[in-house]
């Protein structure tokens, strides 16, 4: 019998900060892959005496590794009686969603990442450090750039997926890049950002590179690793009030959303390299050192999005994307 390979991607219950997981299933070739299950007391989700949990497909892709008709498949961690279980942040997210569906919500996100080699970060000297911060920003040269074989791959690795991915650059320090997911929906940039993710730390492997989403991986006047979150409703797309009102009612919950953007994020908004501060929530045009930027072209336009630049690097996008739907809907809505 023809069968394909299965690759069933979930999010683990580690605290603070959740970690992938995956396991391959062999299918029949013609079926769609099946509800499945694991052990949850080996990923911090279940107690040894009572340790399955369900893996339920939600979203599945072309797996650009292993090529032919083999997928990846992203679920969603379900109790054995198929209740969404307590480490599953998106049901939440695909339940706000709906419930706000009539206001076309888009979300674009930019993930910040650090390529490190052992206990280092990929072409630094073995002692000291590199050059300060300047010429590494998109930059262009082996001094100046380290790891674009990687990054280059992992680029068309995703668009093989099919994954909605809207570019790649070298970030501000050296060794730090980003790739871009969107815009698409809340659920379906949650989806696509966290195979994204996967894809990154597999064909690390093959380089003996890892990849992290520290907010801070260097202490000191380095700059950290965001996940900045553009958002936009088709009221925002068509009129600019829309996008005042909108950074007005994420400053009202700055609190919660600061709570729920990721571990450790007051290492890295400190109120400098382009960040605001952690207790501090503002908005402005084109200041990237806002917590909120509204682009100069929507300015210029009186239309258009807003970017949240307050999450970190290794926050959860099902989460981010559920907050900022929330606060700023609900307010649109009153």
């Amino acid at each position: 019998m023809e069968s394909y390979k299965a690759e069933y991607i979930w999010i683990d219950g580690t605290t603070p900060t959740q970690k992938l997981r995956s396991k391959t299933k062999i299918v029949p070739l013609g079926e769609n892959p099946p509800i499945w299950g694991f052990d949850g007391s080996s990923t911090n989700q279940a107690p040894g005496e009572n340790s399955d949990c369900v893996l339920k497909p939600v979203f599945t892709c072309p797996d650009p590794i292993r090529l032919g008709n083999d997928i990846l498949v992203m679920t969603e961690v379900m109790n054995t009686d198929m209740t969404p279980h307590v480490s599953n942040t998106r049901y939440a997210c695909s339940e706000t969603e709906k419930k706000y569906s009539d206001f076309d919500i888009w979300f674009g996100i930019e993930q910040e990442y650090t390529l490190f080699d052992g206990i280092q970060p990929l072409g630094w000297p073995s002692n000291g450090f590199p050059a300060p911060q300047g010429g590494y920003y998109c930059g262009v040269g082996a001094d100046e750039v380290f790891g674009r074989p990687l990054v280059e791959e992992h680029l068309d690795a995703c668009l093989l997926a099919g994954l909605n991915i809207s570019g790649i650059n070298a970030e501000v320090m050296p060794a730090q890049w980003e790739f871009q997911v969107g815009p698409i929906g809340p659920t379906a940039v949650g989806d696509q950002l966290w195979i994204a993710r996967w894809l990154l730390y597999r064909i690390g492997e093959d380089h003996n590179i890892s990849a992290t989403l520290d907010p801070k991986p260097v202490k000191g006047d380095w700059n950290g690793a965001g996940c900045h979150t553009n958002f936009s409703t088709k009221q925002m797309r068509t009129s600019y009030q829309p996008c005042i009102d909108a950074a007005e009612a994420l400053s009202k919950k700055h609190e919660l959303h600061i709570k729920n953007y990721g571990f450790a994020i007051e290492e890295r908004l400190t109120g400098l390299h382009e960040t605001a501060s952690v207790d501090k929530f503002s908005y402005g045009v084109s200041d990237r050192g806002a917590s909120v930027r509204i682009p100069w072209q929507v300015n210029v336009d009186g239309k258009g999005y807003i970017e949240d630049r307050r999450p970190n690097a290794n926050m959860d996008p099902y989460v981010v994307a559920n907050l900022i739907t929330d606060t700023v809907c609900s307010s649109a809505k009153k």
